[in-house]
């Protein structure tokens, strides 16, 4: 395992940051780190990348944390090989990566994790519990345990959770998605979100970028195809029988799974708070920042 600088992308708007590689399980992984003080790891949600994180990263460091953010594989500008998307691997290339960064250290470190992220995120935590200091977890069903829709759902559900379907389909999303790359984000943006400017035009921009990359497209599906295949569901259901030791704040937007997050994670976990961010959709890191932000350091205050 290396670590090193990377030159930023040559379309990259979002310059306070240093952009690294790693190489972990022979992937090469992307990151960025901003800032000084105690780490701070975030991990971005599908489709997104670092960038998901430009707004919290500032109130953080503000805050006195230097910030990594973490690309998963099939992530942004990490590397997409084949295979790999199943949350066991997951987890374990998130602990190497804490290893080869420095950032196993004892007593473990934040981490804060949205959609694709909170079922990584969760899935690292149960499996490596003393990596993890305090868990932030927004906007995702936790797998095994959150209930999911069955038979055809109604409209209202249908415009929040499409994907879950969609992605799962073997093939068929990359056909549809490929050289519409811009279109197919745009309205996913849209439809989850309930502040629509908040991802500005520079940020759509950015993930159309690393979304339309060779493989990119293919690895965000697999998440879905390897979370929702019969081992999957299987691996996570065992999972979901792990407790969460660590103390745990879940977020929803009230646009989005509002208390859902909470009320799952309480059924597994030790020491869990949260609730839902007033006017929020999906995307909270990029739609209410601030609120997010407020909630952070007060349960981290609370939580020394």
């Amino acid at each position: 395992m290396s670590a090193g600088a990377a030159h930023a992308p040559q379309t990259d708007p979002f310059a306070d940051v240093v952009h690294h590689v790693v190489r972990v399980n022979g992937v090469r992984f992307h990151y960025v780190v901003a800032g000084s003080g105690e780490p701070v790891v975030l991990l971005p949600g599908w489709p997104e990348s670092w960038i998901s994180w430009r707004k919290m990263t500032p109130l953080l460091t503000a805050a006195g944390r230097q910030v990594y953010v973490f690309e998963p594989r099939g992530f942004g500008d990490s590397d997409k090989p084949q295979t790999g998307y199943d949350l066991d691997t997951a987890a374990r290339d998130l602990h190497d990566f804490l290893a080869a960064t420095g950032l196993n250290r004892p007593g473990g470190v934040d981490i804060i994790a949205h959609d694709v992220g909170t079922w990584i995120a969760h899935a690292h935590a149960v499996t490596f519990p003393a990596d993890v200091k305090r868990l932030v977890l927004t906007e995702a069903p936790i797998l095994g345990v959150s209930p999911l829709p069955s038979g055809i759902p109604n409209d209202a559900i249908n415009l929040k959770l499409w994907q879950f379907g969609f992605n799962r389909l073997p093939d068929l999303p990359e056909v549809l998605v490929q050289g519409h790359e811009r279109a197919y984000l745009t309205w996913l943006f849209q439809t989850k979100s309930s502040r629509n400017y908040a991802i500005e035009p520079a940020a759509v921009d950015e993930y159309v970028r690393v979304f339309s990359t060779p493989g990119a497209a293919r690895a965000g599906f697999e998440w879905y195809r390897a979370a929702f295949s019969p081992e999957g569901i299987a691996r996570e259901e065992a999972r979901a029988k792990l407790r969460l030791t660590m103390p745990v704040l879940a977020l929803g937007g009230s646009d989005g799974l509002a208390d859902g997050l909470r009320a799952a994670t309480a059924r597994i976990g030790d020491h869990v708070e949260g609730g839902a961010i007033p006017g929020s959709g999906h995307f909270l890191p990029e739609e209410a920042p601030d609120e997010f932000a407020v909630a952070v350091l007060a349960f981290w205050q609370k939580n020394p």
